[in-house]
């Protein structure tokens, strides 16, 4: 696919995909082309047609049917299939909540009748949190699964244990004998050298051992990418900009199904173990929304209430990063700050509640053995000074030049990928990439080992036993007190290992920009912190090494004497990762929170600040989007930013369909078409709902009514209720209108009719329509002038009105 993070541009002018003979498609949601392939989205998985549902639904295309003998009101009882939406579609947020409003007063004033109808209440008052415990239990279950798995596949590239192939290189060396400073040279664990030549030194040996790491690496990426475009096309990328979407309220059949989880947890282990430049963190917020999309299935009323469901999946994306981090809080604050859209205080509590629960899960399991949630978990010991601020608000600059520059160029080049026969050929890409990260990362060791070790080694502060070259200092001291070494000279070792550094930040740089956005499972938050976290470590061992040479300068001469432990690298390594973070993603809080519950270290909150918010403002100064905001508006989705300002002086008349030289509005009457003048303006138009007036002279706004209902209902009116026949009235009034006898039977669709649809006057600002859209999630809105309706705007028309005012292509806007 040529976008990340997995849907591919909406093809515009194709055919529509169809249900039966008619033709479902409107102008918002036609057809996708993931890899190169045109995918059918009627039949996703997880919702099942409607004609699976009615038990017919067939054919759609105005021809009468024969109906039952059977008189009945029609619609008086709830109709499978009225109030749902079609895929690629907004849900009407103040519908849905309306609904669960009336449901929940009805089983309050029910539980009053009887002792069942109370347990019921009670159940179903309860059920949220019962989601929230098996949401923890199913994420955190499969994140370490997804944990254990990467660290022993991501040894399997560099040799294999002899006890049991199953182990990884850790813990096959567990039961050595070995020393402390030989502990990974355990007679246990065999380089694929010493498997197959029997001796592991010399030009050979390294020339075959590098070999075979790109052949894993190679196999594992193929493996990946094969999976994502055969099984689950929507597997593929970070998932958050899709999750986002989603949380506004866009409909994306499939895209959280049990087939995008199952690849999705399978694929990401074999990306992460190809060694690419990519993280698992991301897609394991689509992984935990997955599992609640699931679950949500057991429980009637999220699985039939959109709003509800959407309060759900932001409890599941807490739930994510509280594995994915280890981070509980910070999750929740994720959450909130990057992902929501709608974040009730009760869905707080119950975000909490699940990423506890999938974090004392993953602590359960253990995935690292080292009763850590993380792999790189450190803890500093000694307190940063005030002067240390410069350095790390340097740092948080480069976080923001950093952050800028990666989204320029991802977009550029996903753009490129889109647009260019490149999008076409994504098992070539993913070949290319991992051939040329595998090649130039085996001859470093620190692009060779997973970004997650990486990490951990650059964030560690180095104590006596560290066999690391980071920590090859000149060892001239004859005591130290307890932990804490004094700043000392560096060694050949460290000098040695600030080239390998420099070497892989350039590397990382560059590779991260054509890997992010692939056909496979790819995160950013650890390639990010790696930038980071190489950069900080350069700047510690810099400022170190100045402290230690020149501790007599007036900049250190009032906190940093001669044999003490002023400068801690690590720390650095820690701001940095933090800033080139903030700087991709515009995080803040949660960034915070998130790096401090890495570490656990409160103290270290004002540095992390620092560069956090540095960064935010350096990389707002160049570009006000983050990484995600990018790829959603690159990909066209539906998705009104609740953070941005609108402060243009425009009128609602100056959005609003019909234009002038436009054809008049399309409208319903209340009670003088027939079945055939519907369905005609059904099959003639591709808007998603209809407005209905009085009469075609008068104007005058009755409801609204949707495209999707209306054909549900009259399907089925000919099926089940006699005597509706093309020439039928349709009435949405509560009492029919008077018609000769002789006339054929009325249809009443008033149920399906909404009375009470959202209006303004042609002369509102659209600055207040904006907020309106914002905080109210609508759909439409029509357009009244002195109680007549004038047009409608949709949020597509929104979007499409910013963008224009922006100076982007208003045209990129492909759903509504």
């Amino acid at each position: 696919m040529p976008l990340q993070p997995g849907l591919e541009a909406l093809a515009m002018d194709q055919k529509g995909y169809r249900r039966g003979s008619f033709q479902s498609s409107t102008s918002d949601e036609d057809m996708l082309e993931i890899a190169g392939a045109s995918l059918d989205f009627s039949m996703a998985d997880d919702d099942p047609p409607l004609d699976r549902e009615m038990g017919g639904f067939s054919s759609y295309n105005g021809g009468g049917m024969n109906g039952t003998s059977t008189m009945m009101d029609f619609l008086e009882e709830p109709l499978p299939g009225v109030g749902t939406y079609e895929d690629f579609n907004t849900i009407d947020w103040v519908r849905e909540k309306s609904r669960d409003r009336d449901r929940h007063r009805e089983i309050t004033s029910r539980s009053k009748e009887s002792t069942w109808a109370l347990i019921h209440s009670v159940s179903d008052a309860f059920s949220g949190w019962l989601l929230m415990l098996l949401i923890g239990l199913l994420a955190g279950s499969l994140a370490g699964l997804i944990d254990i798995s990467a660290h022993w596949m991501t040894d399997l590239k560099e040799g294999v244990c002899l006890a049991g192939f199953w182990f990884n290189h850790e813990h096959c060396c567990w039961k050595s004998n070995t020393t402390f400073t030989d502990r990974d040279k355990c007679p246990e664990w065999k380089s694929w050298s010493q498997l197959i030549l029997g001796h592991g030194e010399g030009a050979f040996a390294y020339i075959l051992n590098y070999f075979m790491y790109v052949i894993w690496a190679l196999l594992f990426s193929l493996l990946a990418v094969l999976l994502v475009k055969g099984f689950a096309p929507y597997a593929c990328g970070s998932g958050i900009p899709e999750i986002k979407t989603i949380l506004s309220g866009f409909i994306i059949r499939g895209y959280l199904g049990k087939w995008t989880l199952i690849i999705k947890t399978i694929t990401l282990v074999l990306a992460v173990s190809s060694g690419l430049s990519l993280g698992k963190e991301g897609p394991l917020v689509h992984v935990a929304c997955c599992c609640g999309n699931i679950l949500c299935h057991l429980f009637t009323k999220y699985r039939k209430n959109e709003a509800k469901r959407r309060e759900v999946l932001s409890a599941a994306a807490a739930a994510g990063v509280s594995v994915a981090f280890g981070a509980p809080i910070g999750g929740v604050l994720f959450s909130l700050e990057e992902v929501s859209y709608y974040f009730p205080l009760k869905t707080l509590w119950r975000s909490f509640f699940a990423a506890l629960v999938a974090a004392f899960t993953l602590r359960s399991i253990n995935p690292f053995g080292n009763s850590r949630l993380v792999l790189f978990y450190v803890e500093f010991h000694m307190p940063w000074h005030l002067l240390e601020l410069v350095p790390f608000i340097l740092l948080g600059i480069f976080g923001g030049l950093w952050g800028a520059f990666f989204i320029r160029s991802n977009i550029a080049w996903c753009r490129r990928r889109k647009t260019t026969k490149l999008g076409k050929y994504p098992v070539l890409e993913v070949f290319v990439v991992t051939a040329i990260t595998a090649v130039l990362a085996f001859p470093n060791e620190y692009t060779r080992m997973s970004t997650s070790e990486l990490i951990s080694e650059l964030f560690n502060d180095c104590g006596i036993l560290d066999s690391s070259k980071l920590c090859e200092y000149v060892n001239d001291f004859n005591s130290t007190k307890g932990d804490d070494l004094p700043d000392r000279a560096a060694g050949p070792g460290v000098y040695t290992a600030m080239w390998q550094l420099a070497l892989a930040l350039i590397m990382k740089v560059f590779i991260t920009i054509f890997t992010f956005g692939m056909k496979v499972p790819s995160g950013l938050f650890i390639p990010s912190m790696a930038v980071g976290a190489i950069a900080g470590r350069l700047l510690g061992v810099a400022m170190e090494q100045l402290a230690y040479y020149h501790h007599d300068w007036a900049i250190f001469s009032g906190w940093c004497s001669q044999g003490a432990d002023c400068i801690t690298p690590g720390l650095y390594a820690m701001v940095g990762a933090a800033a080139c973070l903030g700087g991709v993603t515009r995080m803040t809080v949660s960034l915070v929170v998130i790096m401090f519950e890495l570490t656990g270290g409160l103290e270290y909150i004002v540095p992390l600040m620092a560069a956090a918010m540095t960064s935010k403002w350096v990389a707002d100064a160049i570009g006000r989007e983050g990484i995600y905001d990018a790829h959603i508006r690159l990909n066209g989705y539906p998705f009104l930013e609740a953070k941005e300002e609108f402060s243009h002086k425009t009128l609602a008349m100056d959005v609003m369909r019909p234009r002038r030289n436009d054809p008049p509005l399309t409208v319903i009457t209340q009670d003088s078409m027939t079945v055939e003048d519907v369905e005609t303006i059904i099959n003639e138009t591709t808007y998603s709902g209809y407005p209905v007036v009085v009469s075609r002279e008068s104007q005058r706004l009755v409801g609204f009514v949707l495209r999707r209902d209306l054909i549900i209902s009259i399907e089925n009116a000919r099926k089940k209720q006699d005597g509706i026949v093309s020439t039928s009235i349709i009435y949405f009034t509560d009492h029919s209108p008077p018609l000769p006898p002789s006339s054929p039977s009325m249809l009443k669709l008033r149920s399906i009719l909404d009375l009470s649809p959202f209006t303004v006057t042609d002369q509102t600002p659209m600055e207040i329509v904006v907020d309106i859209f914002r905080k109210l999630g609508l759909r439409q809105c029509l357009v009244t002038h002195n109680g007549k309706l004038l047009g409608i705007i949709t949020k597509k028309d929104v979007l499409k009105h910013i963008a224009q005012l922006a100076n982007q292509d208003p045209d990129s806007i492909l759903f509504s």
